[in-house]
């Protein structure tokens, strides 16, 4: 089986308690340790910070439900070419959707998916801070209002957006690789 990362990935047994802790609860949840909580053990600090935030803007409370997140992070990872994260979150999103045909959707063409219409707006203005933050503008948000999005949403969904650029990035750069896993899941 091919590595899944560029970069040496440490030893559980290497790691800090309360890594080492984090993955084992992942583990136990999940069934398997997903490949970028090994990849990104590498560098605690930064590992810590990495998953606080993620964590802070993926359990937070709001008027995005957590497949509406999810979609988020497959259709933008599919524009930043992550195979890592639209596998993985395609996974996700499957299984938080209940619908195991929506994540392939969302990552092959969102805009043809089995989605509401608010649910595109969201993730034209997703796709758009991606790929064209420095042309958000007010009629942006207006788009987003008009759907029932507030001020406070459509930070979450600017903030989501921009935290998976820099995942899909470091997976992009680190060639991450997808757990086998992911590929079944709620499907």
């Amino acid at each position: 089986m091919p590595p899944i990362s560029r970069f040496p990935v440490p030893e559980l047994t290497d790691l800090p308690e309360d890594i080492l802790a984090r993955i084992l609860a992942v583990q136990e949840k999940a069934g398997f340790v997903p490949n970028v909580f090994l990849v990104l053990a590498r560098r605690p600090d930064e590992f810590r910070a990495f998953f606080a935030y993620h964590d802070a803007l993926m359990d937070r409370p709001g008027n995005l439900s957590k497949a509406e997140r999810e979609m988020i992070v497959v259709a933008t990872s599919n524009a930043n070419q992550c195979q890592y994260c639209v596998i993985a979150h395609g996974a996700i999103l499957r299984i938080r959707a209940k619908q195991p045909l929506l994540a392939d959707q969302v990552a092959v063409n969102y805009r043809k998916a089995d989605i509401s219409e608010r649910q595109k707006a969201m993730l034209e203005f997703a796709m758009k801070v991606s790929t064209a933050a420095h042309d958000v503008g007010e009629a942006d948000f207006e788009a987003l209002a008009v759907h029932g999005f507030s001020q406070e949403d459509a930070w979450d969904i600017a903030a989501i957006t921009a935290f998976f650029g820099l995942s899909n990035r470091m997976a992009n750069v680190s060639s991450m690789r997808p757990n086998d896993e992911f590929y079944s899941m709620g499907r």
